[in-house]
Formats: C-alpha cells, sequence, structure tokens
C-alpha cells in the first residue's frame, strides 16, 4: 500500500496550525481584549482604593498623622489622586494630587457645573459614582481619568482619581513584537517538532513495513523498537504475533501435508485394494478352473483307469498347493507393508543361514544338476530377523534355480561394503530382464514371463515380499543385468534395525 501523507508531516503540519492559530487568537485578543481589560483593571484599582479608604475614615471627623499618611501611601502605590473634605466644616482632611484641579473638579460634581470635560459615567450606587474623563472626544484615541465620587458617614466628600492612557500605540508595538516573535517560534517549534516526531515515527515506519511484510507471509523480519512506551508494548506485541503466526501457518502446513498424505495413502490403499483383487481374481481364475474341471471329471468318472485318476488327483493337489501358497505369502506381504508383522532382531551368522538355505533345496538343485557356489571371505555376523533373512536368501535362490540356463552357474556371494554395510548377491546365468521390466518386478503379481513363472508354481510375490522385508531392515535391494546372466541383491546394515 502507497502511503501518500507521512504521519511525520501531518503531526509536523498540525503542530504549525496549532502555533499560528494561537498567534493570531492572542494578536487579535492583544488589539480588542487588551483596551477594555486595562479600563477595567484601573476601574478595579479605583474602586478597591476608594472602600479601602471608607474604611479607615469610618465615622470620624478627624484623622490622625497616621491615618492620614495611610491613605496617601495607599493612593501613591496605586498612582490616584484623591481629596478628601469634610462638609461640615469644609476643611480638608486629605489631599494628594494637584489640589486646585481636585478641588475645581469637586465643585463641578457638587455644585453640579458644566465641565469641558467629555464625563461617562460608568457605574452609580448610592455610596459613589464612577466615572470616566477623556481628554478628548476621539474614543479610539482617549486618554484621561477615571474618577470615583462618593460622601461617606459623617457627611465627608471624597474624590479619587486615576490616569490612563491610550494603549492603542503600546498595542501596535506588542502585536509587533509577536509577530516577530512568532514567526521566530513557529518556524523554530515546526523543526524541533518535526525532528522530535521522527524520533517517533520513525519507528512506527519500521513496523508498518513489518507488517506489511507479515501481510505477505514473511516472519523472518523482527521489530528492534524496544522504547519502554506504547510503541514498545505495539513492538512486543507484533514480534510475539508474528512468531504466532508463523508457528500457526508452520502447524497448518504440517497438517495439510499430512492429511496429504493420509489422502495419498487412502488413494494408494484403494488402488492397491482394487489391484489386489484384481490380481488375486486372476490368479485364482486359472487353478480353480483347473481344480473344477479335473474335479468334475473324477465325479463323471471320465477315465476309469487308475492312473488317469491318479493323475487327476494330482493335477488337483497340485493347484490347490499352489493356491494354498500364494494365500500365505499375500498375508506375510500384507503383514511386511502394513507394520503389522515385528521384525524379531537377533544376531545371527550370515553364512550359515545360506548354507541352511542352500543344504534345504538341495534336491532342486540336484534335479537341474546345478552346483550352487557360495562364496564367503570370512563369516559375516547381522543384527536381523534371521527367518525373514532366509525368507529373502530362499527366494533369490530358487529364483535363480529356476531361471538358469544350460550353462548351469548359480553363485551366492557376500561381501562387505565401502559404507560399512554387508551386501549378499544371487547370481545365475541365463537371460537377462528386459530393461523397461528391471523397475516392475518388485511389483506383487508382476511377471516377466508368466507361463515360465506359471510353470515352476510362480505367483509373482516372492520379490515383492523380498522388497518388503528388506525396507523393513532398513535395508536395500536390487537386481543387475550381466554379461551373460542376472544377479539380485540385498544391502543390509550390520547393526540393529527396527521399525
Amino acid at each position: 500500500m502507497e502511503i501518500k501523507h507521512s504521519v511525520k508531516t501531518k503531526i509536523a503540519f498540525f503542530i504549525f496550525l496549532t502555533t499560528f492559530i494561537s498567534f493570531v487568537v492572542l494578536i487579535l485578543a492583544n488589539n480588542f481584549l487588551l483596551p477594555t481589560y486595562y479600563i477595567n483593571r484601573k476601574q478595579n484599582v479605583l474602586l478597591k482604593a476608594y472602600k479601602q479608604v471608607k474604611n479607615i475614615v469610618g465615622d470620624k471627623t478627624t484623622l490622625t498623622a497616621a491615618e492620614t499618611q495611610e491613605i496617601i501611601t495607599l493612593c501613591d502605590n496605586s498612582a490616584i489622586d484623591i481629596i478628601l473634605i469634610d462638609n461640615n466644616t469644609n476643611q480638608s482632611m486629605v489631599i494628594n494630587g494637584n489640589t486646585d484641579i481636585l478641588s475645581s473638579r469637586l465643585d463641578s460634581i457638587e455644585f453640579r457645573l458644566n465641565s469641558s470635560e467629555a464625563v461617562t459615567v460608568i457605574e452609580k450606587t448610592q455610596n459613589y459614582t464612577l466615572s470616566k474623563i477623556n481628554f478628548s472626544g476621539n474614543k479610539k484615541n482617549a486618554e484621561g481619568f477615571l474618577e470615583i465620587y462618593g460622601i461617606y458617614e459623617n457627611n465627608q466628600s471624597c474624590l479619587m482619581r486615576i490616569a490612563y492612557k491610550n494603549i492603542n500605540e503600546s498595542i501596535l508595538i506588542s502585536n509587533r513584537f509577536f509577530i516577530m516573535i512568532g514567526i521566530f517560534i513557529t518556524i523554530f517549534e515546526f523543526c524541533l517538532s518535526y525532528l522530535y516526531i521522527r524520533h517517533y515515527a520513525n519507528p512506527i515506519l519500521k513496523m508498518s513495513k513489518i507488517s506489511q511484510e507479515m501481510s505477505e507471509l514473511n516472519f523472518n523480519v523482527k521489530s528492534d523498537v524496544n522504547s519502554k512506551d506504547e510503541l514498545g508494548v505495539l513492538s512486543h506485541n507484533l514480534n510475539d504475533m508474528s512468531y504466532k503466526l508463523q508457528q500457526t501457518i508452520e502447524e497448518l502446513k504440517e497438517a495439510n501435508k499430512k492429511l496429504k498424505k493420509d489422502i495419498e495413502h487412502k488413494e494408494e490403499v484403494d488402488k492397491m485394494r482394487k489391484e489386489f483383487i484384481s490380481n488375486v481374481s486372476h490368479e485364482l481364475k486359472t487353478p480353480i478352473a483347473l481344480i473344477q474341471g479335473y474335479a468334475e471329471g473324477l465325479e463323471e468318472c471320465v477315465n476309469d483307469d487308475a492312473e488317469s485318476r491318479e493323475f487327476y488327483c494330482s493335477v488337483i493337489a497340485d493347484e490347490a498347493s499352489k493356491m494354498n501358497k500364494m494365500v500365505k505369502e499375500l498375508l506375510s506381504l500384507n503383514q511386511l507393508e502394513y507394520g503389522d508383522n515385528i521384525l524379531e532382531i537377533d544376531e545371527f551368522s550370515l553364512n550359515m543361514v545360506v548354507k541352511g538355505v542352500i543344504s534345504r533345496i538341495n534336491y532342486m538343485s540336484q534335479q537341474k544338476n546345478v552346483n550352487i557356489r557360495f562364496i564367503a571371505d570370512k563369516d559375516y555376523t547381522i543384527f536381523a530377523d534371521e527367518f525373514k533373512i532366509e525368507e529373502v536368501i530362499t527366494n533369490y535362490v530358487t529364483n535363480a534355480l529356476n531361471h538358469v540356463d544350460d550353462n548351469r552357474v548359480v553363485e551366492v556371494t557376500i561381501k562387505e561394503t565401502s559404507d560399512n554395510k554387508i551386501r549378499l548377491s544371487v547370481y545365475n546365468s541365463g537371460e537377462n530382464i528386459p530393461n523397461e521390466d528391471l523397475e516392475n518386478i518388485w511389483i506383487k503379481f508382476y511377471k516377466v514371463d508368466k507361463a515360465r513363472t506359471r510353470a515352476y508354481g510362480g505367483s509373482g510375490i516372492g520379490l515383492s515380499i523380498v522388497k518388503a522385508i528388506t525396507d523393513a531392515h532398513g535395508g536395500k535391494c536390487g537386481v543387475i543385468n550381466k554379461e551373460h546372466g542376472v544377479e539380485f541383491w540385498f544391502e543390509i546394515s550390520k547393526e540393529a534395525h527396527n521399525n
């Protein structure tokens, strides 16, 4: 998102605007409110002094020297002129200021004489009259006095006045001063506020960029703002939120992977189930048909001679044996593939197992006139499931005997690899396996030569069992086409392994 108006600029402009408005208001107040405030202030001073003098005089007809001095000091402090006359004796009690002017003004008030001065009554009560006297008729540039007149309790006339001056010139001067100071302060405040705001705005901009990165699911960026204020709290919360979002997304990814894996596994299981049913149906179709046909022939006594009946029975028994063998192999493979068959790990001699297998199938090798060679430079001991490893070796050796050619070469070799694993290989002379079939021979029910496989009773499951057993041991298996034959092999670690 593009930033059109920076926070720094907005706040700096706001401070500048408020400062400017403050100075404008100050100048307007100076122009329109200061004169009124000035006059009101003078009125309050005069009225307060009048009341203080009244309290000093009270009901006295004469004043002591101390009381007279107190009144004069009070008036001097506020630049007030005063004349206090006892009307009973027509004697002056206190005079502070120009006696002639004060006496003349007092006479004008008491005898209601016309005055050349412009007099404006501001406030009139039973005790006093507060007036304003202008020397000129121009109110804008007026100068003059504020005066208060009253008669005290024992018939004493009191006139007090305080001078006021034209303050318009002072206002003009102060306005110019305010403008100059205002310009300087505004510029200074703007610069200072911009720097100060920048100090706080930069962390905000940093966190803004981090939030942008977070919106794009990049949680590697972290905020380094560690201040002890709201920005520090926001930075901490942003990092905390980033960490929790990252954790949550990782958990979601893991959950999605697991879900995908479960779905793929389910699809694979369904596919395997369908293939299994199809393959089993196909594999069982031929022996069942043979058993059914020969059984019906026996039932209908197609051949009455003992030799024919014996042949029919041997076919039925042979096909039933093949079916039984295939079912057992399927059960064993199913247990291996789904981990139901727990390996029984133990230490044993691999050489002894090979010798036992060769000895056990000696009758088969004699029938094919094959002398199986066993090659090992030493006695190899491994940790594995002896029964399962024996099954792998038996499968390899019987396959080699079933596919050996007229050269009649079958060799079983054990050696140690460069990465400290034990490798057992079984070689037989014969035709190579087509390259396009090399990867498929480990798939159950896959047969390179179906006719030949059926001839020796193969079901296409043996190599699938081999692969499942080696996988369960954490090993590997494979096949290599040699120049005049085929070599099947498997590798297994010497150390114990158990899934």
